[in-house]
């Protein structure tokens, strides 16, 4: 029923136009035109202009052939991680990989060819369907930025798949909420050779205040993570300001929410225990703390009805796909904040963010094919 080798052809084209955040024009014109050589209506909406963009979110529309049957949406994103400026990849049978020098960009073409074969062979071989709406997003691996700026308003379908997760046949129903979070460490600025008493080092308080912080994963459902350290002019100068930024994730928001306050609170209790008298006067450190909520979790229970779809559609091919965790976030937290019943389907994708990269053209092939009864089964119901 699926065509192989145009899926293989088609994730081949795709993966090799390079797509960073905020640089995905190139590829969502050919992804434009892909959808109305298929038939589709396609808009652009105005997400890129929001976040500095080459384009938007493009929103593209099938019209289904079972009359009052439900809508269905279709999504996945259409940016990569770096690096990514040059994609070389190596085929082997039906493995695809990098060339060891970028990432493939498998996350997320692998989900975008799977629905665009999907659909394909439900409107060419006369499969019952409702009407279809493919939501393909931009910046997400730049926070969702595309997906919170786009509006759900427009879209018919409450219930659907994003398709942006490693593995195949499983669906995610439960990821974390996050937050960002940036502290910025002020103390003053002394020479560091002639009176380095009379400074307050900004590194170290926040070394001190790193030390003290539980950080990497803290339970089942936790993790934290510090990942940039901006600060200092010169080894000769006490820093007076550095920066910090990470992150905090939970699929509990009392344990997000608990973990946040823990990481302010080693900040602020470091710089209060620092202050420095020079020329008669006081100074004391401070610190900034920025949090910024970046999404909520994802809680699908296993009783919802796209569950239940994805479930009966796998075994009517004789497979299971069970649910599972991830720590990661995706498009699907905040279609699932808006009020649209969705979850994350696997789709083939292989250790992901990395120059290592490779996807199995087989799982993309099992992964349209569970689409398609999805679909199917979802104009039946």
């Amino acid at each position: 029923m699926i065509d192989a080798e145009r899926l293989k052809d088609e994730f081949l084209d795709l993966v090799c136009i390079s797509s960073l955040s905020r640089r995905e024009g190139a590829i969502a014109r050919r992804l434009e035109v892909i959808l109305k050589g298929m038939g589709a209506t396609v808009e652009t909406d105005d997400a890129g202009e929001r976040v500095g963009g080459e384009t938007g979110n493009l929103l593209a529309r099938f019209p289904g052939s079972v009359p009052g049957a439900p809508p269905f949406l279709l999504s996945c994103h259409m940016d990569t991680v770096g690096p990514a400026a040059a994609i070389r990849p190596v085929v082997d049978g039906d493995l695809v990989r990098t060339d060891g020098t970028s990432v493939l960009g498998g996350d997320d073409k692998a989900g975008i060819v799977a629905i665009f074969e999907a659909i394909r062979v439900l409107r060419g071989r006369g499969i019952p369907h409702g009407d279809i709406e493919v939501v393909l997003t931009i910046c997400e691996e730049s926070g969702l930025a595309g997906a919170k700026h786009f509006d759900t308003g427009r879209l018919r379908a409450r219930r659907g798949l994003v398709l942006d997760v490693d593995g195949v046949s499983e669906l995610i129903t439960r990821a974390p909420g996050a937050n960002r979070l940036a502290f910025t460490v002020h103390g003053l600025a002394a020479h560091a050779g002639i009176c380095p008493e009379q400074g307050l080092s900004a590194i170290q308080m926040a070394a001190e205040a790193i030390s003290a912080m539980r950080l990497g994963r803290l339970d089942a459902e936790t993790t934290a993570n510090l990942g940039v350290i901006e600060g200092g002019l010169a080894t000769n100068i006490v820093p007076d300001r550095v920066v910090v930024r990470g992150e905090t994730r939970s699929l509990s928001p009392a344990k997000l929410e608990a973990q946040t306050e823990a990481m302010r609170r080693c900040f602020l209790d470091v710089a209060a225990r620092r202050s420095v008298r020079v020329g008669g006067r006081e100074h004391r450190a401070r610190v900034e703390v920025d949090v910024h909520h970046q999404y909520d979790r994802l809680d699908v229970p296993d009783h919802a009805g796209i569950v239940a779809l994805v479930q009966g559609a796998a075994a009517a091919m004789g497979r299971a796909c069970p649910t599972r965790s991830t720590g990661g976030g995706s498009d699907a937290n905040v279609f699932a904040a808006r009020g649209i019943e969705v979850a994350n389907l696997a789709c083939g994708m292989r250790e992901i963010h990395t120059v290592n990269e490779w996807v199995d053209i087989r799982d993309l092939v099992l992964t349209a094919e569970l689409v398609v009864e999805a679909v199917r089964l979802n104009a039946a119901a």
